[in-house]
């Protein structure tokens, strides 16, 4: 928020929030529709979905994703949401409370439904234990469950796309990951919109990709929707914290700068797929992949991740 002597930069009524990278400033209901036209842009600009599709959006209880589900059911789409209950000490809980406040008292009323996951009772474990039984990192554990669950539940329940949270920082700090490790297979898939390369594979989008963190932690204040302020316990110590952290100094001395160097990312990313005419998305992954022999998702191997995943945290659980 702002000091009280700035005025909006749309209507010169009294500013709350100022946009340096937009050189802006402006008063709640200017900010609320900033916010909204970004949206409609990035779901425009980007052929998300139309107004007659059914959206489920991954929501977690944090700002991002109750502000996205806020902002799609304001424009008048038909969004419902997943929540996926991790176990997590505490924190699970706590962000659970938030969503189903959230979708009592403001998403029913419009009609809108969430459906809710639950690791232990399908895993036999909360998130914590499963990443000790298969020895792996528990933010890349959680990444397979989530990813898993989410796309399994727009498949079975006949969503036309699955909505994430992920903002402009996020996706800065994504892509600063990737070209620092060249990782090329990530870089081709990194994109606002994902399409349903593949039966089974629910279409991926994320809207919010033209609004920063702190906007949308503004807009959860001024429209006065509850949130879980923490970090998960679990993320602490994840490089892409560092790298937002790197994002931020930088856009400090230079605002702006996340919004150039992810921007100008989708430019050429945009330009290189108008010149070239390379297998598509849909046909490469048409070629290497094929239904799980478990539980049929996509996969390039016999089994997919979190069958896999599934499997190892059995096989370790002592009988």
């Amino acid at each position: 928020m702002i000091h009280s002597s700035m005025n909006c930069t749309k209507c010169k009524t009294k500013a709350v929030m100022k946009l340096p990278r937009h050189n802006a400033a402006f008063c709640k209901p200017c900010f609320n529709h900033f916010v909204h036209d970004q949206v409609e842009k990035a779901i425009k600009s980007q052929a998300m979905f139309g107004p007659d599709e059914r959206i489920l959006v991954a929501v977690s209880g944090g700002k991002d994703s109750l502000a996205l589900w806020h902002i799609l059911l304001a424009l008048g789409y038909h969004a419902d949401a997943l929540y996926v209950h991790l176990g997590i000490a505490g924190y699970s809980e706590r962000s659970y409370d938030k969503v189903q406040y959230y979708a009592k008292m403001i998403a029913a009323p419009l009609g809108a439904t969430l459906h809710t996951h639950t690791v232990e009772q399908e895993a036999g474990a909360g998130i914590k234990e499963l990443a000790q039984l298969v020895h792996r990192p528990t933010c890349s554990t959680c990444g397979t469950i989530k990813r898993y669950q989410f796309n399994r539940a727009a498949i079975e329940k006949e969503y036309d796309v699955m909505a994430t949270g992920h903002n402009l920082d996020d996706e800065a700090a994504r892509l600063l990951g990737n070209v620092l490790h060249w990782q090329e297979e990530y870089l081709d898939k990194q994109g606002p919109s994902l399409p349903a390369s593949v039966e089974g594979f629910a279409k991926k989008v994320k809207p919010l990709y033209r609004l920063t963190e702190r906007e949308l932690a503004a807009y959860c204040v001024l429209n006065k929707i509850d949130y879980i302020v923490d970090e998960c316990p679990m993320a602490q110590g994840a490089k892409t914290l560092l790298y937002k952290e790197v994002l931020n100094r930088l856009e400090t001395e230079s605002p702006g700068t996340k919004q150039y160097f992810y921007w100008g990312f989708l430019e050429k990313q945009r330009k290189q797929s108008a010149t070239s005419a390379p297998a598509t998305m849909a046909e490469k992954d048409q070629t290497i992949l094929h239904p799980c022999m478990s539980c049929g998702q996509p996969t390039t191997a016999e089994s997919c991740s979190y069958c896999k995943l599934m499997a190892r945290a059995k096989s370790a659980v002592p009988h």
